[in-house]
């Protein structure tokens, strides 16, 4: 790439420094702050403070969330763990993650402080209740983002949506609110820094991303959706092909296997999903 693009060392040393002292404030404002505070003003911060970590990391946020209904659920593409705060940054929502993440240092704590719902594989029991859980959230207005791909891909395509994923929403009755996600380069080109697929590390990912003068985030809403008798299958794929066609992405999923439906799915099937980084942070991993 151009060497201008490229951030000088004195910059990559300062954003790393800052992003420590940041974290470590992050920690804080959870643990203790969110204790003090209204459930209003717990919202505000972690917007703010998600702001405040693309600005380190010398990410611009470009956004137009402003517009979608309370209580929406928001489903979007999965580029890479910098998904999570560009979308509180651009509105503060609840996710879904994989159980694991709550046992990752730091991480895992300002993730269950931060209306994460935590997802474990393969346990439908537990999956109701935290389809019980996401309707409480949802009825009481607040946004609630799933990641239907299951795992990262480096933004050159999209692979096949899980509909189960989308069954809280439909349930409530709540729209569902498709949203694109890319990023850019200082130029507009579509940079692949942030992609956090295949074997690549957390830290490498995170290094990569302050090695760029400066990226973009772009934060894009389709036209929202709603239930309205549909099926889950159908809402999954009007809203990949919404997102797709923001994005500018083929509608074909990259993946020739196919992959047999669960049970209590059977009447309902989805693009396979390709194979991505296991350690993607907002791997919902909920079973299609």
């Amino acid at each position: 790439m151009p060497r201008s693009e490229t951030a000088p060392l004195p910059l990559r040393t300062l954003r790393l420094t800052r992003l420590a002292l940041h974290v470590i404030w992050g920690v804080a404002t959870v643990t203790i702050g969110f204790r003090l505070v209204s459930d209003r003003k717990r919202l505000w911060l972690k917007q703010r403070w998600s702001r405040q970590l693309l600005d380190v990391l010398g990410v611009r946020l470009d956004a137009h969330l402003a517009g979608a209904e309370p209580g929406s659920m928001i489903v979007a593409n999965h580029i890479s763990w910098l998904d999570i705060f560009a979308l509180n940054a651009a509105r503060p929502v609840a996710f879904i993650s994989k159980a694991e993440v709550r046992q990752w240092p730091l991480i895992g704590l300002i993730s269950a402080q931060a209306d994460t719902v935590f997802l474990q594989r393969g346990s439908r029991g537990h999956a109701r209740i935290v389809n019980g859980q996401i309707d409480e959230l949802l009825k009481a207005d607040k946004d609630v983002a799933v990641f239907p791909e299951g795992t990262t891909t480096d933004g050159t395509h999209l692979l096949g949506f899980h509909a189960a994923l989308l069954q809280p929403a439909i349930a409530a009755g709540r729209p569902l609110q498709p949203v694109a996600i890319s990023y850019h380069e200082a130029d507009g080109q579509r940079s692949l820094a942030p992609a956090y697929v295949g074997d690549t590390s957390l830290l490498q990912c995170l290094l990569t991303i302050i090695g760029r003068r400066q990226l973009i985030a772009r934060v894009r809403p389709t036209p929202p959706l709603a239930p309205d008798g549909r099926s889950r299958r159908e809402l999954a794929h009007m809203a990949r092909a919404a997102i797709a066609y923001r994005l500018a992405l083929p509608l074909e999923v990259r993946t020739p296997e196919a992959v047999a439906p669960s049970a209590g799915d059977s009447t309902e099937t989805n693009p396979p999903p390709a194979v991505g980084n296991e350690n993607s942070v907002e791997n919902p991993l909920a079973q299609n």
